[in-house]
C-alpha cells in the first residue's frame, strides 16, 4: 500500500517557487531603489570652464573640484543658456531658456531684471520645475546659499528645506551636517556657493564715485574683505618676482575682437557707473593681471567649501549612493577682449565647468571634449532620469546619463545661447554664430578650431559663405524661430 504524501512535502512543493519568485521581486525592487541615488548639485557663481586645475590651469589649485572630475566625467564644452545670474538659474530650475518666459511688461526675459520680474501667475510659470518633479519621485529637497530666483521658483515656496541663505560662511558646514545625518529617503540638495563672484567688485569699486564708495563699504563689507584677501601677494615674494613667476599673464585674446560689434560698445556704456568701460579703457596691464590673480584666489577659496562637502560625504559612507554634479551659473571674461564680468557671448563668459561623479556607476577619468552640453536645458532631464521620473522641459534638452555612463548616443550637433545684447548658435565642429540686436542687426561668424580665442571673425570670408548660410538657418528655424 503506497504511503500517503506528507503534508510537509506538499507545502515545500508549492512554497519554494513562491519564495524564489518573492526573492527575485525583492531583488529587483532593491535594484530599482538603488538606481535612484542621493543627488548633490554644487553650483558656483561666475566660474569659467578654464578655472580648475583639472582643466589645465596652472595658476590655481582646485583639489576638491578635481576630485569630482577625476572620479567621474568632465565636459569641456558645457554652456549656460544665458551668462547672467538669474536667467541662468531660471533655466537650471525649469529646463527651459529664459526667453521662454515673459516679464511683467510682456517682454522676453533676457537679463537679470526681467528674470526676477516673471509673474508668478503667468501661464509659463507653472508647476513644471525641478522641485515639483523630484518631489513626485519621492525625494527630500534641500537648498542652501544664493537664490536670486523669481517668486514662482522661490526655494521655500516650491518645497525646499532651506539650510541657510548664507552663500559664503556657514553654507558648507550646514550642508556637511545634513549629509552626515541619517536619511529614510533619497535627497536632492542644491549647494549654491557665491564665489568666485566677488571678483565683480574689483572694477565696481575701482570706478565708483565717492557716494557709491560709501554704499559699497556699508553694504558689501564681506565681499570687499574677501576680494582684498584675494588681491594679497604671497608673503616673502618681491613684486617683481610675483609678476614674473606667480601672477597669471594676460590672456592670448586680451585685445578686443577685430571689427568688434557695436552692440558691445553700447553695452559697456549702458551701466550707470560705467565700470565695465572704465576697466577696458583705464586698467593697466598690471591691473588686468591682478584681476586674474584675484579671480584664481577666489576660485581656490570656494574650492575649500567644496572640499568640506566632499569630506562629509566620504565620512558618511554614502559616496557610492550619491550622484554629485558640479557646475557654475556662468563664467567671467577674465580679461579676454579687455572685458571683465559676463553678459557678452564670448567663450569665457558662456562656457562653464561641468563634472559628474557617482562611484560605481559613472566610469572615472572621462573627459568629454566633443559633445555640446547645455547646462540649463540638460540638467533637469538628467536629474529626472536618475530619479526615475519624466520631466516636462524644453524638448531640445536631453538627459546626460548616457554620456555619463559611457554609452554611445546620438547627440545634438548645435546649441543655442541667449544673451542680453545677442543670441548665438555653436556647432559641434566649432563654427559659432552670434547675432547682435542691441545696436541694430549685426552678425559675427567665428571658427573656434581656426581661432579658439575669437580674436577675429570670418563673416565676410567667401570660404565661409556656405557655413554662414547653414548656421543662419539653424539659428532662425530651430533655436530662435522668429528672431
Amino acid at each position: 500500500m503506497p504511503k500517503p504524501l506528507k503534508k510537509r512535502s506538499m507545502i515545500g512543493t508549492f512554497t519554494r517557487p513562491v519564495l524564489v519568485l518573492l526573492g527575485l521581486l525583492l531583488l529587483l525592487s532593491c535594484k530599482e531603489q538603488a538606481r535612484h541615488p542621493n543627488i548633490i548639485l554644487i553650483l558656483t557663481d561666475q566660474q569659467s570652464e578654464s578655472m580648475m586645475s583639472s582643466s589645465g590651469n596652472q595658476y590655481l589649485h582646485t583639489p576638491a573640484m578635481d576630485y569630482i572630475a577625476n572620479n567621474g566625467i568632465r565636459f569641456t564644452r558645457a554652456y549656460v543658456t544665458n551668462p547672467v545670474c538669474s536667467p541662468s538659474r531660471v533655466s537650471l530650475m525649469t529646463g527651459r531658456f529664459p526667453g521662454f518666459y515673459k516679464d511683467a511688461e510682456g517682454r522676453q526675459v533676457r537679463n537679470n531684471a526681467g528674470a526676477m520680474d516673471i509673474p508668478a501667475n503667468s501661464p509659463e510659470a507653472s508647476g513644471e520645475n525641478l522641485a515639483s518633479f523630484l518631489k513626485k519621485a519621492g525625494y527630500d529637497l534641500v537648498y542652501g546659499g544664493k537664490q536670486h530666483l523669481p517668486a514662482f521658483l522661490d526655494p521655500d515656496l516650491v518645497g525646499f528645506h532651506v539650510l541657510t541663505e548664507d552663500a559664503r560662511g556657514e553654507l558648507a558646514s550646514k550642508a556637511a551636517d545634513y549629509i552626515r545625518a541619517d536619511h529614510d529617503k533619497p535627497y536632492f540638495m542644491a549647494v549654491s556657493l557665491i564665489n568666485p563672484h566677488d571678483i565683480c567688485f574689483m572694477a565696481i569699486r575701482d570706478f565708483a564715485d565717492s557716494t557709491y564708495q560709501q554704499q559699497l563699504q556699508r553694504n558689501f563689507k564681506t565681499e570687499l574683505a574677501l576680494l582684498d584677501k584675494a588681491l594679497e601677494l604671497p608673503e616673502g615674494i618681491s613684486r617683481e618676482e610675483f609678476f614674473e613667476q606667480y601672477c597669471p599673464p594676460l590672456p592670448p585674446n586680451f585685445e578686443p575682437q577685430e571689427d568688434e560689434a557695436k552692440a558691445i560698445e553700447l553695452f559697456l556704456n549702458r551701466d550707470p557707473r560705467f565700470f565695465r568701460r572704465g576697466a577696458r579703457e583705464e586698467y593697466t596691464e598690471e591691473q588686468w593681471r591682478m584681476h586674474r590673480w584675484a579671480y584664481a584666489r577666489l576660485t581656490e577659496m570656494v574650492d575649500v567649501h567644496v572640499q568640506e562637502i566632499l569630506d562629509a560625504l566620504i565620512e558618511s559612507g554614502k559616496e557610492e549612493e550619491t550622484l554629485i554634479l558640479f557646475t557654475s551659473e556662468h563664467g567671467d571674461n577674465d580679461g579676454s577682449h579687455r572685458l571683465e564680468h559676463k553678459n557678452v557671448l564670448y567663450e569665457e563668459s558662456v562656457k562653464v565647468p561641468f563634472t559628474a561623479m557617482w562611484k560605481g556607476h559613472i566610469p572615472a577619468g572621462q573627459v568629454n571634449d566633443r559633445q555640446l552640453v547645455s547646462v540649463g536645458l540638460d540638467l533637469l532631464p538628467t536629474l529626472a532620469d536618475y530619479a526615475g521620473i519624466a520631466a516636462e522641459t524644453d524638448p531640445r534638452g536631453s538627459s546626460l546619463r548616457p554620456l555619463f555612463e559611457g554609452e554611445k548616443v546620438d547627440w545634438r550637433e548645435s546649441l543655442g545661447i541667449e544673451g542680453e545684447i545677442s543670441r548665438a548658435v555653436i556647432q559641434e565642429g566649432g563654427i559659432k554664430y552670434i547675432r547682435y540686436d542691441a545696436a541694430g542687426f549685426e552678425e559675427r561668424l567665428m571658427d573656434l578650431k581656426e581661432d579658439p580665442y575669437e580674436t577675429t571673425h570670418f563673416t565676410q570670408d567667401p570660404a565661409y559663405t556656405e557655413k554662414l548660410e547653414k548656421i543662419r538657418k539653424e539659428f532662425e528655424e530651430y533655436w530662435f524661430e522668429g528672431h
